[in-house]
């Protein structure tokens, strides 16, 4: 049975497991949904899944506010109780992903957020960086697919490394932060300002002064 991109969505969306993982778990299940869930749970990927059908309404608008105003961010992270919305750590973890979002600039939430037609113009462009580095035609495609993978990574926000530990990403901050409150929890939206983006100025490591301040807090 043919695993198609909106079966592996809703898959993820029910357990809150990664992409790959879902993928993984619809082909050992022969495409069966539940069977994939029970997978997912079997390997501990989908702590999630049973609170998959609740809603998640309630939780917190956060800011940051970077350098003196250089840097200005809004995000929205949603649980399903006003009660984890006050707790620390769910503060923390809206902290952490405005902090995220001011030193990596992600322009989506997740992968599922992408407009086809973005999609299409970096497949277009990768495979023209292909093609122009001498790459066989018959590995080009597969060369693309691996270089979509690190775009992901590049733009939105669930895929990238946390900027405070690298070894883990965004959506496992998420879920780790989930499985500890009981509930559901998701990042609905964001906006980042940059003071004066648009305009030509002298370039700064602005990860690089982000991370050096988490250091010293």
């Amino acid at each position: 049975m043919e695993i198609t991109s909106v079966m592996v969505k809703e898959l993820r969306e029910r357990t809150q497991a990664g992409m790959m993982d879902c993928k993984k778990a619809l082909i050992e299940a022969g495409g069966n949904m539940e069977k994939a869930i029970e997978y997912l749970r079997e390997k501990g990927l989908a702590a999630n899944a049973k609170k998959a059908g609740r809603i998640a309404a309630e939780g917190l608008v956060d800011s940051y506010i970077h350098m003196g105003g250089k840097i200005g961010v809004l995000v929205e992270v949603n649980c399903e109780t006003d009660f984890v919305a006050k707790t620390d750590t769910f503060k923390d973890l809206c902290h952490d992903l405005a902090l995220q979002i001011a030193a990596s600039n992600p322009l989506f939430v997740s992968k599922e957020d992408v407009p086809q037609e973005n999609l299409d113009k970096e497949r277009e462009i990768l495979r023209a960086q292909a093609l122009n580095e001498g790459k066989p035609e018959k590995i080009v495609d597969r060369m693309v697919e691996g270089r979509i993978e690190k775009y992901y990574k590049e733009v939105c926000l669930l895929e990238q490394p946390f900027v405070k530990n690298p070894d883990i990403t965004v959506q496992a901050l998420v879920n780790e932060t989930a499985l500890a409150s009981g509930e559901r929890i998701s990042v609905r939206r964001f906006t980042r300002y940059e003071r004066g983006e648009g305009i030509e100025k002298k370039a700064s490591d602005l990860a690089g002064e982000i991370e050096a301040m988490t250091q010293q807090a």
